[in-house]
This record gives C-alpha cells, structure tokens and sequence, in this order.
C-alpha cells in the first residue's frame, strides 16, 4: 500500500516536472524569438535609416518641409561629417533626414581616430565632438554649442539645430556668400546694442554681416548687397550722404528702419536720399489704433498692423502677424510724382481704417481728436526706382523696436523680435534685398525641448504601455486554453 502511494507520488511528480519542462522550453523558445525579432527590426530599421517619432512640442527632430524646399534643387556633393557623435544621437538622426531630402548630401559620423585628416585641418581635438560641411572648397564647422543657445528671460535651453544645419548647408552650397552693411554712427541701434538677438538670427542666415563707417571708408563698399539704416537720430554729413547716393545710382539696396519721432530734427541730407524714393520727411508723433482687436495690452501704441500681400511678406501673409511699438507713418508724394521718379511703390505692413497719427503728446485721450484723421497709415513699403538700365530697392518700415531686444511691455522680460512673425519679416526683407528669396522663415528657435505628445501620439503611447502586455497576457492564456483542450 505504501509502494503504490509511493509509485502515485512519483508518477506526479514526473508529470509536473515534464510539464514544467516543456513550458520552460516553450518559455525560452518565445524570449529568444522575441529578443531575435527586436534585433531584427532594429537592424532593418537601421539599414532603412527611418525616421524616429518626434514627441517634443516643435518637432524639434523632424525636417520641416520648408527646409526640405530650401535644399532639394542643391546640386554640388555636400559632405557632413559628425565628428564624436554616436549613431544614437538626436542630432544626427535630425541630419540623416537632410540625406532623405536631397541625394547630394552626405552625413557620416567619424572621430578624431578615424579620421585625423579632418581633426587636424579643422581642429577638432580627440574627445571633443564637431560638425563639418564641406562642398568643394567651401566648408563651415559647427560646435556642439552652436546647435544650442539659452533663454535668459525663461531660463530655457532653445534648439535651433534644424536652423543651423540648413543654413550651413545652404552657405557651402554657394561659391560667395551675400554681404550685409549695417551703417554705424548715427543711431544708438546697433547689432552689439539693441539688437544682439537680430544680430543671433543673421548669424545663423546666409548672409557676411559687417558693421559700415562711411567716414572711415569714404564710400559703401563695392561688395554691399545690402545697406541697413537704423533710426537715424542725427544728420547724414555730405561724405556719407553722397556716398549713400552714389550708391543707390549704381543699383544698391537699402533697409530703412525708422522708430517715431519724439522732438524736431533737421535732417536736410536723410531727407534728400529719402527724397530720391519719393518719401518726404519724418513728422514728430506716432501711430495710434482704435480698433480693439488690433492692441495689444490695451495700449493704443502697441498695434498688430495688417500685412499687406507682396513678393516680400508673402510668407508670412497668414501668419500670426508682427507688432509694432510707437511706430510712425511713411509719408509718400502722389502717384504722378513717383512717375515722375522713376519710383514704384508697393505696400507692405499698413494699419487698419481707424488708426490714426498723433503728433500732439500732450493729449491724455486714446480717442482720435478732431484734428486727427483716422485713416489706413502707411508703415511699410517697397521702392523700386529704375536708374537708366540699373534699378535700386529701397524697404522701409517706420518702425525699429520691433526687431530690438527691449521687452514688449514693463511687466516683460521677453524680447519683442521672438513675438509672433516679427525676426522674420526683418529676415525676409533682408533675403529679398539679398536676391535670397528662398531663405527659411519657418525657424526652430523659439522652444524649448518638452515633451507634450498629440492626441494620436498620446494614444499610441497609451497601447504601447498598457495595450500591447495585455494582449500578450491574453493571447498567453487562450493558447493555454487550447492546448488544455486538446489534452
């Protein structure tokens, strides 16, 4: 009796341990085919060099289709090479996309060791980590830095890797880059003060920026494409006045930016270059709105002017808008007069029908008084005058606060040239003026990296976690199930 309970027990025994067995191997079986497939379809993705979901809130790592347009006609072998970088990097799955786009771009990772010809010729030290582009003989290296700058208002690290890469791009694509002359000595705007962050966003254009002292160099250099004025806040001396003019006759462009007059100025030599585009002199006020939905901050001069469609601003027609801060008209002769110049004229930034122009500060009341017509003001515009078989372009806003760095408000600490389409509509004119139509508007460089996921994303995140363990612990007990059955 004791040696069949014996036996009974034995026999279990030898049940459960061949269940357990074959369980264990069907277990095992299952964790290396799942381990296998997840090599697999890392290696084919890899191989396939796709493109990996972007969560972050500015699609921060995925190629916009404006830089996509802006490199896809590049024809000349373009070579970057990732210097230090893992095959991990975020960065360098953002370049691969650049590949994807334009077959004549190139991006490989390399280290000092690997390739100690470009280390030494660009200076890249073992350990440390770079990128460089290179087309024939034009080259630019980007540090780790570069792809990154800091927020002192908010305290944030903003990428602008998409921004740099595509302007590099762009810049070794071209034999000569365009030039860009801002005037110095006549205005307390400047690129190292006021407008250090337009000063930032130009470095990272297509563009050779260089500051100009007429006084010194007798002359507007034969290379200037464009000529930036800022607010003048004293009068042109005849060399620079002459020179100025010597140079719109030879077919040169100009950038006029022009802040409200606050007191009288003489300004016989502004006045006769102006003169030459059929504009008339500056008056002391400022432009005021009264329609609502055009203030910002119930301040009446601080105003969303309305963006007229040009060649210009076309990029930015159905935007968000730009602002404006204590901005002044463009006074302009009629018609027959500009006929008379050889000057077409074309609006670009104007106020709605209820704004008008206050040259009378001590006036206390936001309503329009009756000396005060309320009318659609001229804040920006075109002018092209033909010079025999030559025509000069002249862009002027009647506004310069707009792309400085001063806060838009007291209670501010932000910038006005990062509110809405502001950088760009400075960014634009200049590519214009530059024959640089195609440049990027659409910039990465206003956010910071955070991960805030779409509706869809959010969803596919949620199966992911949750659904796919669950299906995996049903599908587990239904097979189960199936063989208990067949037992």
């Amino acid at each position: 009796m004791k040696k069949e309970k014996t036996d009974k027990t034995n026999k279990f025994i030898d049940i459960i341990k061949k269940k357990w067995i074959i369980n264990s191997t069907y277990t095992i079986v299952l964790v290396l085919a799942i381990i296998a497939t997840f090599i697999a379809i890392t290696v084919i993705t890899q191989k396939l060099q796709l493109t990996p979901i972007d969560f972050t809130e500015d699609k921060i790592f995925t190629l916009t289709e404006e830089s996509k347009e802006q490199i896809k006609n590049i024809e000349n072998q373009i070579n970057i090479y990732f210097i230090g970088y893992s095959e991990e990097d975020a960065v360098l799955d953002l370049a691969r996309q650049y590949e994807k786009a334009n077959k004549n771009i190139s991006v490989e990772t390399a280290d000092a060791t690997s390739r100690p010809d470009l280390a030494q010729k660009y200076g890249i030290e073992t350990g440390s980590t770079g990128i460089i582009l290179e087309s024939g003989k034009q080259s630019k290296v980007l540090a780790s830095s570069d792809l990154y700058t800091y927020d002192y208002t908010t305290y944030e690290s903003i990428n602008i890797a998409e921004e740099k890469l595509t302007a590099s791009i762009k810049a070794v694509s071209i034999e000569e880059l365009p030039k860009v002359y801002f005037l110095n000595g006549y205005s307390t705007f400047s690129l190292n003060n006021g407008m250090q962050y337009l000063n930032m966003y130009l470095q990272n254009e297509i563009n050779k920026v260089e500051t100009l002292d007429i006084l010194t160099q007798g002359k507007v250099p034969e290379d200037c494409d464009t000529l930036i004025i800022t607010s003048p806040e004293s009068d042109f001396d005849d060399i620079t006045t002459n020179a100025i003019i010597d140079y719109i006759n030879k077919g040169g462009n100009i950038l006029w930016l022009n802040s409200a007059m606050a007191r009288s100025i003489e300004l016989p030599n502004i006045n006769k270059i102006l003169t030459v585009y059929g504009i008339n002199p500056f008056e002391v006020g400022v432009v005021r709105e009264t329609d609502s939905s055009k203030i910002i901050s119930n301040q009446p001069n601080i105003i969303m002017p309305e963006i007229q469609y040009a060649d210009v601003t076309n990029k930015i027609y159905n935007s968000e808008g730009i602002i404006f801060i204590n901005a002044t008209k463009i006074n302009v002769v009629d018609d027959t007069k500009l006929g008379e110049l050889n000057v077409t004229k074309t609006d670009l930034i104007t106020t709605s029908e209820n704004a008008y122009f206050r040259k009378d500060f001590t006036i206390t009341s936001d309503k329009a008084q009756t000396e005060e017509k309320q009318e659609s003001i001229l804040l920006g515009g075109k002018f092209e005058k033909t010079i025999g078989e030559t025509t000069s372009t002249l862009i002027i806003y009647g506004e310069n606060n707009f792309i400085s760095d001063y806060p838009l408000t007291k209670n501010s600490q932000t910038p006005i040239i990062v509110y809405r389409n502001n950088k760009d509509l400075v960014l634009n004119s200049i590519s214009y003026l530059t024959n640089r139509e195609e440049d990027i508007t659409v910039k990465k460089s206003t956010g910071s990296i955070t991960y805030i996921p779409t509706e869809l994303e959010h969803k596919i995140i949620t199966i992911i976690i949750f659904g796919l363990p669950i299906l995996i612990i049903i599908v587990g007990i239904v097979v189960w199930q199936l063989r208990r059955r067949k037992k």
